[in-house]
């Protein structure tokens, strides 16, 4: 029985980390709904060198923000922008702003 105990405290101990980098529903909701752009803004918002697809990754906020919705109105041109923010509602247009916002460049 001792053994087993000691062998359960070192499971615990060695799980402990993978606890610590948990996120939370919320959070893993909005990292989905960002890596819906990854096909063409590169994994996190950050795209190859030389791309002509903009990186997200650093991008202020409210510019991103501000040019979502202008995709989405059609007031922007896009080749398929337009149909991709058309599938987001406004709270999650601020979700993936703010988060491509925190992202490092």
């Amino acid at each position: 029985m001792r053994t087993f105990r000691m062998l359960l405290a070192a499971c615990v101990a060695a799980a402990a980390p993978l606890y610590a980098h948990a996120q939370s529903p919320d959070a893993l909701y909005v990292k989905s709904l960002a890596a819906t752009c990854a096909n063409c803004h590169g994994t996190d918002g950050r795209t190859t060198d030389g791309s002509a697809v903009p990186a997200l990754a650093g991008m202020p906020r409210d510019y991103m923000l501000l040019q979502l919705k202008s995709f989405r109105d059609g007031s922007r041109p896009a080749t398929v922008m337009h149909q991709i923010t058309k599938g987001f509602s406004e709270a999650q247009l601020q979700q993936v702003a703010g988060y491509f916002a925190a992202q490092k460049k």
